[in-house]
């Protein structure tokens, strides 16, 4: 019987190989789909999640879990399609224009799908307007905007002016070193993470 809590460790330790196997084995032995995300998965990632909020582990830890998870989702995937189990909700994840720094936004994209996300990787340096198309595209439900820099700050207040005015209808997150909770005020934003895991937290609680 493969043993779901070996799995969210295998995850945890980055363990690719054993969280590979473990996934097989439950598919194999046909474990429901939606039971190995949550129970294995997902309850891996949760735990670095909450180590990272707490600087108990760092960016490299969760980097390896996460791919980890990656490489078991692989198999998990087309399993859960066939099952019918919906993703917790749509993400689209971006840098801001003329912003090329893209580590806090790989590592929320990570996060969120360690969390039951669809997530949609959309890039660096993203004007307003491919931001509107991309987020009508992933049927959104929840966006977010990250910029590392002072100078590209003002691009998520006219991103964010982009979708009131195209209509999109979705709660804009906004996150980055130069960011605060007061800026996200100030723009129109539904809400601000300072950090990777504390995103995860915002976006289930935007849905």
């Amino acid at each position: 019987m493969a043993d779901l809590k070996a799995l969210s460790e295998a995850v945890i330790r980055g363990d690719q190989k054993t969280a590979v196997e473990i996934t097989r084995q439950a598919i194999d032995e046909g474990m429901a789909p939606g039971t190995i995300l949550a129970d294995g998965l997902i309850a891996g990632m949760n735990f670095i999640g909450v180590r990272f909020k707490a600087n108990e582990v760092y960016i490299p830890e969760v980097l390896i879990a996460a791919r980890a998870m990656k490489m078991a989702m692989e198999l998990l995937e087309p399993k859960l399609v066939e099952a019918g189990v919906k993703p917790m909700g749509k993400a689209l994840i971006g840098t801001v224009q003329g912003d090329l720094h893209d580590i806090g936004k790989n590592l929320v994209v990570m996060m969120l799908k360690g969390a039951g996300f669809e997530v949609v990787d959309g890039g660096v340096d993203i004007s307003p307007d491919d931001f509107v198309a991309k987020a009508k595209a992933a049927n959104a439900q929840v966006i977010g905007l990250s910029a590392l820099l002072t100078t590209t700050m003002p691009a998520m207040e006219k991103t964010i002016k982009a979708f009131k005015d195209a209509g999109v209808d979705a709660k804009v997150m906004i996150g980055g070193a130069p960011v605060t909770q007061g800026y996200a005020d100030k723009i129109g934003a539904d809400g601000y993470a300072a950090d990777a895991a504390s995103a995860v937290d915002l976006a289930k609680s935007l849905l």
